[in-house]
């Protein structure tokens, strides 16, 4: 009898401990439930969104109306020298012009001027004289530069690009 005495001695703190566990974890485990019930609730049926009127939509459409009709801004890189890929050796000088569609873009491409320059000299210390010979090449060189300069641009937008000088010796 005193050795049952003893194990349920022990055994109560165990049980009792135990079930204090489970009950701290139910009520943790309903927190966080509640919890992503609400998120979901709140960003699909309780959304509230922004009523937008036909006169609103017009004043916005007339701003950006008014903001592509400034016309698209031009930037002059300095013409620079660089080596082409491939032998035998071949260097190239370039003089090029960027498109850029306002004046935000503009700012940002010159402040970005170095780095501007960096990623054309990257791009054509990849190309080979084929690469870029024919008419075809000259236009994919054109569409890959704009393409690059667009993926470090956060505000502004490239739309073009013009060669003013082109020597490939």
């Amino acid at each position: 009898m005193a050795d049952d005495k003893k194990q349920d001695a022990e055994q109560g703190p165990k049980k009792s401990l135990a079930g204090l566990l489970t009950l701290v974890f139910a009520v943790v485990n309903l927190a966080v439930l509640g919890g992503g019930v609400y998120l979901v609730y709140s960003s699909t049926l309780g959304a509230t969104h922004e009523i937008t009127s036909e006169e609103m939509a017009k004043r916005e459409l007339a701003a950006f109306e008014e903001k592509l009709s400034e016309g698209p801004v031009m930037f002059d890189l300095d013409p620079f020298n660089t080596n082409l890929n491939g032998t035998p050796r071949r260097l190239v000088r370039i003089q090029m012009s960027l498109e850029l569609l306002d004046a935000q873009g503009f700012e940002e491409a010159v402040q970005l001027g170095a780095q501007a320059r960096d990623r054309v000299v990257q791009l054509l210390n990849r190309k080979t004289f084929d690469d870029i010979e024919t008419v075809q090449g000259k236009l994919q060189l054109k569409n890959q530069i704009i393409t690059q300069l667009n993926g470090f641009l956060d505000k502004g937008v490239v739309q073009n690009v013009y060669f003013s000088d082109f020597l490939i010796q």
